[in-house]
């Protein structure tokens, strides 16, 4: 049985959840509504709670509620809601004792943990995220900024570090092209031309990448008035695109030298170079792999899953090369074949995510519930949450806020408070550019046009 997570004790206390359709909206752990319609927000006191609790089928499946604390017998009369109120429920000595069983990755501690108390630590897992989001929001209203953000000269350093990281690939990529020419003409392995061809694409995609980091730092604000953020998912899909045709031609060349049985010419006195060689591009791989995956830039990360893409062709095409010469030669045209269906499947997966980051897909419920959280408590004069929206539009979340305040109050003060809660909002990482509209009433029809 389910208890009350935190989200639904918040959206319990402060919503309406009747809609326009008459319906409660569930937000419940296991209900299939998992984003909850954002009504209208009222003032409250909050009383003390009483916990609801139905039956489980088993002591150990048990789910206990994230509720106020038994101990804070006060009413809370403050405006503000206080995440310290809300509380994971406490593990006795057997419990824990349980959970670091199930957490060994033994054959036998995963066929005793049932699928039930799985779902259970993942709801719990959730929970734990949603609170710490809370923190952060409280934090960030106490404090005035984001925890963790960082200064102009520190932006300024990691940018350069960013540079410097495109820069070292590009380089990289050149030179570890050539290197590869030469093993593929030394060994005319079709594993190890497959990965030779993957460089050449990375070479021009690398251009695509920094053509797209450059343009993104010099924006003409006459015609780019919000930037060019979105160059980043456009350059990524561009790039994957390429990636992904390699793939498909070198899966076509495999299969045709599979089906007529070709067997490719080996000079076997050069096979050492071609060893060397490939060991050495694998290993200046990884290393700028692990490199670029310390920042959080999306098209440095971009250049740290192509690297780690070459690790994997690369380990492939030089064990298929090695093999077909030592046991059988249908092994190269296979191991090129595998290259070329983890080509396309990596990449595939890559386009379709940047393609949802395009097309205005709304953010999960939890950010909607941090947002809702911090905007609740920016300023107590707010009266009502009429509307909050966060959706993708590129890299990051453009928001929508709609709050009431009391109508005599004056144009300045209502002018500061949404100011003030726009650069709140935009202080999140997440978030690339937030709108907050400010009202008097919320029983006025829809403002904008009605999307059919």
């Amino acid at each position: 049985m389910d208890g009350w997570s935190t989200t639904a004790q918040y959206w319990n206390i402060l919503v309406d959840f009747k809609g326009d359709s008459g319906h409660e909206d569930s937000i419940f752990p296991n209900s299939k509504q998992r984003v909850p319609i954002l009504p209208r927000v009222t003032r409250f006191h909050a009383p003390k709670i009483k916990p609801f609790m139905a039956e489980s089928d088993s002591a150990h499946h048990r789910r206990e509620p994230l509720l106020v604390s038994p101990e804070e017998e006060p009413l809370n009369t403050s405006w503000r809601l206080n995440v310290k109120e809300f509380r994971l429920p406490s593990q006795t000595n057997d419990q824990q004792q349980q959970q670091q069983q199930q957490r060994s990755f033994t054959l036998n501690g995963l066929l005793r943990k049932p699928r039930k108390q799985r779902k259970v630590a993942e709801y719990y897992k959730k929970q734990e995220r949603l609170l710490e989001g809370f923190n952060e929001m409280e934090t960030m209203t106490e404090t005035g900024g984001f925890p963790g953000s960082l200064t102009e000269d520190e932006m300024k350093q990691l940018a350069k570090k960013e540079r410097f990281a495109v820069h070292m690939s590009n380089i990289c990529n050149l030179v570890l092209f050539v290197a590869k020419v030469y093993a593929s003409v030394a060994s005319r392995s079709l594993a190890v031309i497959a990965s030779t061809m993957d460089s050449l694409l990375d070479l021009l995609s690398g251009f695509i990448l920094w053509f797209t980091a450059h343009a993104m730092r010099n924006p003409n604000q006459f015609y780019y008035p919000i930037g060019k953020q979105r160059m980043q998912p456009v350059g990524i899909i561009v790039f994957a695109s390429v990636m992904a045709t390699l793939g498909l031609q070198i899966l076509i060349e495999s299969a045709r030298e599979l089906i007529s049985k070709a067997k490719p010419e080996t000079d076997t006195t050069k096979l050492h170079w071609t060893i060397g060689i490939m060991v050495f591009v694998t290993v200046v791989k990884f290393v700028l792999m692990v490199y670029c995956r310390r920042f959080k830039n999306e098209i440095v990360r971009a250049y740290a899953q192509d690297h780690f893409f070459d690790v994997v062709t690369n380990s492939v095409g030089l064990a298929a090369a090695v093999l077909a010469v030592k046991f059988y030669w249908w092994i190269d045209p296979t191991g090129a074949i595998i290259i070329a269906l983890y080509t396309i499947n990596t990449w595939a997966k890559t386009v379709i995510e940047n393609v949802w980051s395009l097309i205005g897909r709304t953010a999960p419920p939890d950010f909607l519930a941090k947002l809702t959280f911090l905007i609740w408590n920016h300023h107590e004069q707010i009266k009502h949450i009429d509307t909050v929206r966060a959706y993708t539009f590129g890299a990051h979340y453009f928001v929508e806020v709609d709050i009431v305040l009391p109508e005599d109050m004056l144009l300045n003060q209502a002018h500061n408070i949404g100011e003030t809660l726009q650069e709140k909002l935009e202080q999140l990482p997440e978030v690339e550019r937030a709108f907050v509209h400010i009202d008097f009433e919320f029983t006025h029809r829809p403002e904008h046009k009605t999307m059919v």
